[in-house]
């Protein structure tokens, strides 16, 4: 078994509110933010792009990296250990679209300070630590 290395995007638009997905299939019925895992000799900024556009179609620009958490409540629940790079990104324009409904089920704007339940862990952590401007959370 080896550690996965993955990125979550927070992409924010002009009010302030974070682009949440509500998760489908294996990870029902989670809402997180966007993102997925680095493919071999990508950038995380590579990775965020392309995974932001597979899953909602946005094409972001220049997304930068603010933090890293490391995803051990999921490890112990699931057996899979990731280790999530977190990104953010400005919204943008125009309206993200379901592009992967077997993954995915439901888009929604949200104000950050009132994430809605149930919480993907990682997500949880990367909008935390964006919020408190700090790089990694210790658990």
């Amino acid at each position: 078994m080896s550690v996965i290395v993955g990125v979550g995007v927070v992409i924010v638009n002009e009010y302030g509110q974070v682009l949440f997905g509500k998760r489908s299939g294996k990870h029902a019925p989670y809402w997180s933010i966007f993102g997925g895992h680095v493919d071999v000799g990508e950038t995380f900024e590579q990775c965020a792009i392309r995974e932001i556009k597979e899953e909602t179609g946005l094409i972001i620009q220049s997304p930068e990296v603010y933090g890293i958490c490391n995803n051990l409540q999921t490890y112990q629940q699931e057996g899979k250990h990731t280790i999530s790079v977190c990104l953010l990104a400005k919204h943008p324009g125009g309206e993200p679209k379901l592009m992967e409904p077997e993954k995915c089920e439901q888009l929604m704007w949200c104000d950050p300070d009132n994430l809605p339940e149930p919480h993907f862990e990682a997500s949880r952590n990367a909008i935390k630590m964006w919020q408190e401007n700090r790089f990694y959370l210790i658990k």
